[in-house]
C-alpha cells in the first residue's frame, strides 16, 4: 500500500474518493474548506451528527470531488486508538472493491494521532486468499492523506509501509494451512528473505541430527512425535553488527495436537496458528529488511509438530536439556516451553544485548487478559518498560505480570531438576517462571501472545502480533522514531 501526505487534496478521478473525518465538535469545517454545496442542507436532512463512524456521502456537492463522504469522529477528546482502527475499517471496507486510490482528510484528527490511524488502515486492508479459487476483488493501491498540518513524514511512512509488510507476512505464515506449512515450510521461508535481501541476512537451519549432536533434547522431545522433522531457524540481520543483537526467539509448532495429553477436537483447526511467535519473527526481520533500521537482530524460530505417535514423548518421561538442567515432561501439551528452553540456551552463542521470546504459550494467558493485551514476563524493570512503552506507541499493547522467585516451587519434581508444568495455579506465570531458568546469563522477556496472535470466529484468522509492537522496540533502540 502507498501512502502519501499532501497539504491539499488533488482533483479526484473516477478512480479515486474523498473522505473527510469530521468531529462533532465543528461538523460544518468542511464547507469552506472544500466549497462543498449546501452542505448545511445536507446535514439537516441526513440528521448527520458526525458521532462515531458515521458516515455522509456527498453527491454532485464537493467541487472537482465526484465520490467524497463525510466520515464521524464524535468528540476529538474523546478520540481513542481502538476508534481509530474502527473508523479505519469502514474505509477501507467501502474502498477497497472499488477505487484504486482513495484521499483521506485528517485535519480534524490530532497530530499525535495521525500515525497510528494510518497504520490501522494498513492493517484493515490486509486480505488472505491464497487458497480460494475466487479471489478477493481487492483493487485499493495507494492512500493520500490530507492535512495543512501533520506529524507524519517520510521516515514515519517508510517505517509504516515496512510494518505492514513484515504484520502481512506474518498473517499469512499464521494464516497457511497446517498441510503446507511445516518446519521444513518455515525454513525455506527464511532462505527465500534472504535470498532477496543477500547484503542484509544471514540464515542458519539445523536440523535433527545437528540438534540431537547439541544436546537439544526438550526441543527433539516433541519433534520426535511428528514425521515431519524439526528445524532450529536463525536469521540474522546484519545492518549494525557492531553492537550486540537484539534477539528474537519464536515458537513456532506448526501444528499442536497436545501429542500424547491429546486436545480435545472441537477447535483443533486454529492449532495452525500455535506457529504464529515464529511468524512474527520472520515478519519483523522482514520489516527490518524494508525499511533497513540500523540496528544489530537475530531471529531465532523453534519449529516442530507435535504429534502422537509410536515415537511420541509420554507423560513422565525425563530428558537432559542442552543447558544441562533435567525436566520430567508431565503433560505433552506444554510443549512450547520445550522447544523456547533449548532454543533459549542455544542463542547465548549470539552474546545478546537483550532477549525476547514470543510464544503462544499458555491457555491461562488468555483467561487472564483475553484478546486485548499480550502478557509481558521479565524480571528486568527497565527493559520491561521499554517493551511497554513501545506497545503504547505502536498500539499493539502488553500488560506486564509476574515473574518472581516464588512461583518456582510449582515446578518442582521428585525425579527431575525441574517439571514442564507447575499445576491449575497461575499457568501463564509458571510457563514464564520455567523459561526463566534457561535465560538468567542475559537480559530476558516473555511476550505470551496466546490471547494476541489470532482471532477466532466469523473473522478468525492471524492478526501479525506483535509485529509492529516489535518494529517500534526496534525502531526506538536504533533511535529512528519517525
Amino acid at each position: 500500500m502507498k501512502l502519501t501526505v499532501n497539504s491539499s487534496s488533488s482533483q479526484n478521478t473516477a478512480n479515486q474518493r474523498l473522505f473527510i473525518l469530521v468531529s462533532s465538535d465543528d461538523i460544518h469545517r468542511p464547507e469552506s474548506t472544500y466549497q462543498i454545496n449546501n452542505l448545511k442542507a445536507s446535514i439537516e436532512i441526513a440528521q448527520f451528527k458526525a458521532s462515531l463512524n458515521e458516515s455522509l456521502t456527498l453527491i454532485g456537492q464537493v467541487n472537482n470531488h465526484a465520490n467524497t463522504a463525510l466520515i464521524g469522529i464524535d468528540k476529538v477528546a474523546d478520540l481513542k486508538p481502538a476508534k481509530l482502527a474502527k473508523i479505519a475499517q469502514t474505509i477501507i471496507k467501502s474502498s477497497q472493491k472499488k477505487f484504486k486510490q482513495i484521499s483521506i482528510d485528517i485535519s480534524a484528527l490530532p497530530a499525535e494521532l495521525h500515525y497510528l490511524f494510518a497504520l490501522s488502515l494498513t492493517q484493515s486492508a490486509y486480505t488472505y486468499d491464497d487458497y480460494k479459487s475466487k479471489k478477493n476483488e481487492y483493487v485499493l493501491e495507494q492512500i493520500d492523506f490530507v492535512a495543512s498540518q501533520s506529524s507524519l513524514n517520510d521516515a514515519q511512512l517508510a517505517l509504516i509501509a515496512a510494518v505492514e509488510k513484515g504484520q502481512s507476512t506474518a498473517r499469512n505464515l499464521g494464516n497457511c494451512p497446517p498441510n503446507i506449512c511445516f518446519p521444513e515450510y518455515l525454513a525455506e521461508q527464511a532462505l527465500a528473505l534472504a535470498a532477496e535481501f543477500p547484503d542484509l541476512l544471514k540464515v542458519t537451519v539445523l536440523d535433527e541430527p545437528q540438534l540431537t549432536e547439541l544436546g537439544m533434547n526438550a526441543f527433539l522431545a516433541v519433534s520426535k512425535g511428528s514425521d515431519r522433522p524439526g528445524r532450529v531457524i536463525t536469521l540474522e540481520y546484519l545492518a549494525n553488527i557492531e553492537d550486540a543483537p537484539v534477539v528474537l526467539v519464536g515458537k513456532g509448532v506448526t501444528f499442536d495436537t497436545g501429542g500424547i495429553s491429546l486436545k480435545p477436537g472441537l477447535g483443533m483447526d486454529e492449532m495452525k496458528f500455535d506457529m504464529c511467535g515464529a511468524a512474527s519473527v520472520l515478519g519483523t526481520i522482514r520489516a527490518l529488511c524494508e525499511s533497513k533500521l540500523p540496528i544489530h537482530v537475530v531471529g531465532a524460530i523453534a519449529a516442530a509438530e507435535n504429534m502422537p505417535s509410536g515415537h511420541a514423548t509420554r507423560p513422565g518421561d525425563i530428558v537432559t536439556t542442552m543447558s544441562g538442567q533435567t525436566v520430567e515432561i508431565l503433560n505433552t501439551d506444554a510443549e512450547g516451553r520445550l522447544v523456547l528452553c533449548d532454543t533459549l540456551t542455544y542463542i547465548k552463542r549470539f552474546n545478546p544485548a537483550v532477549v525476547i521470546d514470543i510464544a503462544t504459550l499458555t491457555g491461562a494467558c488468555v483467561v487472564a487478559l483475553g484478546s486485548v493485551l499480550s502478557g509481558l514476563f521479565s524480571p528486568d524493570d527497565e527493559l520491561a518498560n521499554e517493551i511497554q512503552t513501545a506497545g503504547e506507541q505502536s498500539f499493539d499493547r502488553v500488560w506486564r505480570m509476574p515473574v518472581i522467585d516464588d512461583y518456582q516451587e510449582q515446578l518442582d519434581s521428585p525425579f527431575a531438576d525441574i517439571g514442564n508444568i507447575g499445576g491449575p495455579k497461575a499457568g501463564a506465570v509458571t510457563a514464564a517462571c520455567f523459561l526463566q531458568r534457561f535465560t538468567r546469563e542475559y537480559r530476558w522477556a516473555h511476550l505470551d501472545i496466546a490471547g494476541t496472535a489470532w482471532n477466532s470466529g466469523a473473522n478468525k484468522g492471524a492478526t501479525g502480533r506483535p509485529v509492529p509492537l516489535l518494529v517500534q522496540f526496534l525502531a526506538n533502540r536504533a533511535n529512528v522514531n519517525g
